[in-house]
């Protein structure tokens, strides 16, 4: 066996890890829907609300850091697939091989990030849209209701990534339906012709984007925060690479747990592993570029060019979510009544299904994380009861946060979207790190990749620091 072949994983921190032969590449078709759960977390943040509601403000001169921020997360997805697809293991059990404190750290910026119920929020105020309820409609106790519908779901279903997949795809496919109904019947010719003739800029300064918004438009270009990191997760799950080696989520009451926490393998770099290797990175390349990346764009391009069709630059000033309210009923009067039902529905749905996926990531994070590194021995706490657990915890809390009084959706998703943005800045030079020196050469991170993973890092870098300096009040 040649040198490189006994390349293992860094072991100050965690296990060394055994070597295990890569299992055989699958069909494209076997494993689309990867991705579909991190699509439905992009649609319902940056596609249907932060992006529409971005070009009511200036129209279309900073769509292009929307495509910018979905290319570099595909960029970014793939250096955190490529880490799990090589070792079973999620890129955050990468980054604390390294370092002890990430593990914990992350799973602080995760619940900044997420405690926040804004989704469930923005869909509870849609639905009430749709039934016409106005201002007096009970916000909170839909909302809590809907936390509590979820939470049963993630918590009752055998293998959870299963059903998550499964009520993804349904939710995804009914908002597609609406976007391509909606070119031909709702989208004007202006708008297409401005969304190439607006130009470039930047609009740092104006009286309703402050810098918060702005960088958390650019992480919720695509996914965003701590999502992004849980993709390990989920193609683990999906039975990718090295992951189908590893142990799944499933409900503590009507599934078959395992007690192991998910510490991953090595493969020789031989030359009949390399080639399963070559095989699987093909595979996954395609799934995340046509699911996640042309899917995500389309839909975010196709609902800013409603947005401008429906509402003239200018003519929404608050930021909350009146805005979608406002769109909705211009629809009802230039297109039909039930037009403007079926976006307000197809928002609902967006909304929904980004909290579902919140819910789901957030706590397959901790989960994971909590069973590597502080509960690798117990056999009472698997997985997928800290999943469980972790899943009804946040529940309480976003419950206690509405119940509190903080309810406005378009606040909770700003604050929520800022930490993601700050995030992605730590996470793109750890990936730097973990892929250049965790893996074997022939595995390695290099060219036009390791060169969007600089410009991420430093992309983020900037605006974090701004976001800092705008805080303090020296932007």
């Amino acid at each position: 066996m040649a040198e490189q072949s006994r390349t293992t994983l860094p072991s100050k921190y965690l296990p060394a890890v055994d070597f295990r032969d890569l299992p055989e590449p699958v069909p494209l078709r076997k494993v689309t829907g990867a991705s579909v759960i991190i699509l439905a977390t992009a649609i319902g943040s940056g596609e249907i609300v932060l992006w529409p509601y971005i070009t009511t403000q200036v129209g279309f001169t900073f769509m292009w850091a929307a495509v910018v921020g979905f290319a570099i997360q595909f960029f970014l997805n793939m250096e955190i697939e490529r880490y799990t697809l090589a070792t079973g293991e999620t890129a955050l059990t990468g980054f604390a091989r390294f370092w002890k404190p990430w593990w914990w750290l992350f799973i602080i910026f995760a619940l900044c990030q997420n405690f926040w119920p804004g989704w469930a929020t923005g869909a509870s105020t849609a639905l009430s849209f749709v039934f016409g309820m106005g201002e007096d409609a009970p916000i909170v106790p839909i909302t809590i209701a809907a936390l509590i519908a979820i939470g049963i779901t993630l918590t009752l279903s055998p293998v959870v990534y299963q059903a998550v997949e499964k009520i993804q795809f349904v939710l995804v496919a009914l908002i597609m339906l609406f976007v391509v109904v909606a070119i031909p019947v709702a989208t004007t010719g202006e708008a297409w012709g401005a969304l190439f003739t607006d130009g470039i800029g930047f609009p740092v300064g104006h009286a309703n984007l402050d810098v918060a918004l702005l960088l958390g438009a650019l992480a919720f270009a695509g996914a965003g925060g701590a999502n992004n990191l849980v993709q390990s997760n989920y193609i683990r799950d999906k039975g990718m690479g090295m992951g189908a080696l590893m142990p799944k989520i499933v409900s503590p009451l009507t599934g078959q747990e395992e007690a192991r926490p998910s510490l991953g393998y090595m493969f020789p770099t031989d030359e009949a592993n390399m080639k399963r290797w070559r095989g699987w990175w093909r595979i996954a390349n395609w799934e995340q570029f046509i699911t996640f990346f042309l899917v995500g764009v389309i839909s975010l391009i196709i609902m800013t060019v409603l947005a401008y069709s429906t509402l003239p630059v200018g003519q929404v000033e608050e930021q909350n979510l009146d805005f979608l309210l406002l769109e909705g009923q211009v629809l009802q009067e230039t297109v039909a009544p039930w037009f403007g039902i079926a976006f307000w529905c197809a928002a609902v749905f967006a909304l929904f299904s980004t909290n579902l996926g919140i819910l789901d990531y957030t706590s397959r994070l901790i989960a994971d994380q909590l069973k590597i590194n502080a509960l690798k021995d117990s056999e009472f706490w698997t997985e997928s009861r800290l999943y469980a657990v972790c899943v009804w915890l946040m529940i309480v809390v976003g419950s206690l946060i509405l119940i509190s009084g903080v309810d406005q959706p378009f606040l909770l998703l700003v604050i929520s979207s800022s930490i993601a943005g700050v995030q992605m800045f730590i996470y793109s030079g750890l990936l730097i790190q973990l892929n250049r020196k965790a893996l074997p050469k022939e595995l390695q991170v290099g060219g036009v990749r390791l060169a969007v993973l600089a410009v991420s890092f430093l992309f983020f870098g900037f605006l974090s620091v701004l976001l800092v300096l705008d805080n303090l009040g020296l932007a």
